[in-house]
C-alpha cells in the first residue's frame, strides 16, 4: 500500500468507527482522530513520508512489528502503547481495519464505564 492509500484508507476506515471526531489539535498538518475525547489515531507525514499513529496492546505491538516491516514503535509517541504504520507492500486493508477497530477499542475501554456503554450501544 503507498502513502496516499495508507492515509486514505485510515480516515476513511476510522470515520466509520462510531463517535469518531475529527480534529486538528496539533496543526493543519496533523489529522487527529478521537473517540470520547481521547485520540485514537494520528495521520501525518514524517519527512515526507505518510503514517499513522494508532494505540495498540504492548504485547500485540511487538507481535506486528515482528510479522510485518512497516509497523514500527510509535513514531514521536510512547514507545509501548503506540505503533506507527508506514506505507508498505505488507499493509493491506483488511490488516489496517483490524488495527483501527483495535485502537478505537482500547481508547473506548479505558473510558469512564458510563461512557463505554454510551458508545457502544447493545
Amino acid at each position: 500500500m503507498d502513502g496516499q492509500t495508507l492515509h486514505e484508507c485510515a480516515k476513511r476506515i476510522a470515520l466509520e468507527l462510531p463517535f469518531t471526531e475529527l480534529c486538528w489539535p496539533f496543526g493543519p498538518e496533523y489529522d487527529v482522530f478521537k473517540v470520547g475525547g481521547k485520540i485514537f489515531m494520528i495521520a501525518l507525514a514524517h519527512q515526507s513520508r505518510p503514517l499513522i499513529n494508532l494505540k495498540s496492546d504492548p504485547q500485540k505491538s511487538l507481535l506486528n512489528q515482528q510479522i510485518y516491516p512497516s509497523i514500527k514503535p510509535g513514531y514521536h509517541m510512547n514507545k509501548k502503547h503506540w505503533i506507527s504504520v508506514y506505507p508498505g507492500d505488507d499493509i493491506s486493508e483488511s490488516l489496517l481495519h483490524d488495527l483501527l477497530n483495535d485502537s478505537w477499542n482500547r481508547v473506548v475501554d479505558g473510558l469512564a464505564k458510563k461512557d463505554q456503554k454510551r458508545l457502544r450501544p447493545t
